[in-house]
């Protein structure tokens, strides 16, 4: 009996089998082999090989002047007795809630990894102020492996760019581009040392230029890119098509800490200019035009009767400074200075900075309707000049200017519904909240006191005395985060 079935279950098997092939051969379907060509235009591929060995030869070429960073730092902390056991429920039950860290501090050294480039054949390197800020030791590792002790020559936190030296000569120099020649869309390539995994290149597109309000550094005109920047990437290159320095890698958005498609670049004309400072001055000199500006809004243009829609708007004139003596008036707009068009308040700032001190320089404003020419020598930016601005607020918001959430405010930066404050729209350069809010942050709460209206807010900062250091929680890039701001 099962042999009689198997006979049947074969017979059959080998009846389809058979019907199968004659109908494949009666509909023309053609036998798949590994041989079949996939149908590809010769100049497609031809265009492709062409551009994989460009950029190949981009790389290769770029690779050498990349360096691996690691430092090393000294670390202090508090301990207790009994190490991460002193939380527990078990211990607190038998020594109370009281129990308290040694007296004493421990030290340890904690080690930190990130990149650089070489700019000059002797040895000076540019890398982020992060990567060697408070460090104890560095060690910059060549692309030929070669190790060597570096040397911060300075560095410029407002920016976060630093210069190290190390003694060596003859070293593969990167070519420096035009960052200001950058467009959305152009081709980079991200060259660093993420992880720890030195000489690694990912490709992308600038995805935007003269980004601002990132929370990075107090000068922003960051170049956007969708080229792959990881944790260690901090100092590595950002280059062109020609395999010219654009930008240096910088930052990430993230929510996860890891890549998410928008990185962050120091345009390379600035990070030019703060090293030849630095190594030729020993500090940054910046320009001072001695004005407070906010950014021009709609309803601000309409009361006042202004029909640009772009420009920054001085709100004061420091007395005795370049501004002062040169006629700046409050109310002024300015829309172009030393001949390139001024589109806001960020824009104007870093234009300032970058102006050499004691540089004539025109100002186009709008006052009253008609444009004017004012022409202004500019002085060079001191640090008590900043401190002393700052002193002039009666407490640490003012300067932040706010208004009310609305449906559309909340739909262009997908805001939840359910939270309610108001949404920070500019601080004033010399405000002490400056370079800790930021432009978009939402504040929830001052002072553990519920923010729900504008009128709320102007009702509690006007009880914030001058000496008041405050508590703010901002929701920020989608998370709830709490800062303090010192007078």
């Amino acid at each position: 009996m099962k042999k009689r079935a198997f006979i049947i279950s074969f017979a059959l098997l080998f009846t389809g089998l058979v019907m199968g092939l004659i109908l494949s051969s009666n509909l023309g379907i053609q036998q798949l082999g590994f041989s079949q060509e996939t149908g590809i235009p010769p100049s497609a591929t031809n265009f492709l090989g062409k551009l994989s060995t460009s950029l190949s030869e981009v790389a290769g070429a770029v690779k050498p002047s990349i360096v691996n960073i690691s430092t090393t730092m000294t670390v202090t902390s508090k301990g207790t007795p009994f190490g991460g056991f002193s939380n527990d429920p078990f211990f607190r039950k038998f020594f109370g809630p009281n129990l308290q860290p040694f007296s004493h501090e421990r030290k340890f050294k904690e080690s930190a990894l990130g990149s650089g480039v070489i700019i000059t054949k002797d040895g000076y390197i540019l890398t982020n102020n992060h990567v060697v800020k408070n460090a104890d030791t560095i060690k910059v590792i060549l692309n030929d492996k070669r190790e060597y002790k570096g040397k911060v020559i300075g560095s410029d936190p407002k920016t976060d760019l630093a210069v190290v030296k190390i003694d060596a000569k003859g070293l593969p120099a990167i070519k420096i581009g035009d960052s200001d020649k950058l467009t959305a869309g152009d081709m980079v390539l991200a060259i660093g040392n993420p992880f720890g995994l030195s000489q690694t290149v990912t490709m992308g597109i600038v995805s935007a230029v003269g980004r601002s309000n990132v929370g990075i550094a107090d000068y922003e005109d960051f170049i956007q890119t969708d080229a792959a920047i990881n944790p260690g990437n901090s100092g590595g290159a950002l280059v062109n098509s020609k395999g010219e320095l654009v930008g240096i890698n910088t930052a990430i958005f993230s929510t996860s800490g890891g890549y998410m498609g928008v990185g962050f670049a120091i345009p390379s004309n600035m990070a030019k200019r703060v090293m030849e400072s630095i190594t030729k001055y020993g500090k940054v000199i910046r320009g001072w035009l001695g004005v407070t500006i906010q950014n021009l809004t709609p309803d601000i243009a309409k009361h006042l009767g202004i029909k640009q829609k772009r420009g920054a708007l001085v709100t004061d004139v420091i007395k005795d400074s370049p501004a002062g003596k040169a006629g700046f008036k409050r109310g002024d707009l300015i829309v172009r200075f030393d001949g390139k068009p001024v589109t806001d308040t960020t824009e104007l700032r870093n234009r300032v900075a970058q102006t050499r001190p004691g540089k004539i320089v025109e100002v186009k404003v709008i006052r009253d309707g008609k444009e004017r020419v004012l022409t202004v020598t500019i002085s060079e930016l001191a640090e008590k000049l900043t401190a002393t601005a700052k002193k002039e607020y009666k407490n640490v918001l003012k300067g932040v200017y706010v208004q009310d959430l609305t449906p559309a405010i909340r739909n262009s930066l997908n805001i939840p519904q359910a939270l309610t404050g108001v949404i920070v729209t500019n601080i004033d350069g010399n405000s002490p909240a400056f370079g800790i809010l930021h432009q978009r942050d939402v504040i929830l709460q001052i002072n553990k006191k519920a923010i729900k209206s504008s009128q709320d807010y102007e009702k509690t900062v006007s009880g914030i005395g001058p000496d008041d250091s405050v508590l703010l929680l901002i929701y920020r890039a989608g998370g709830y985060i709490y800062i303090t701001i010192n007078p």
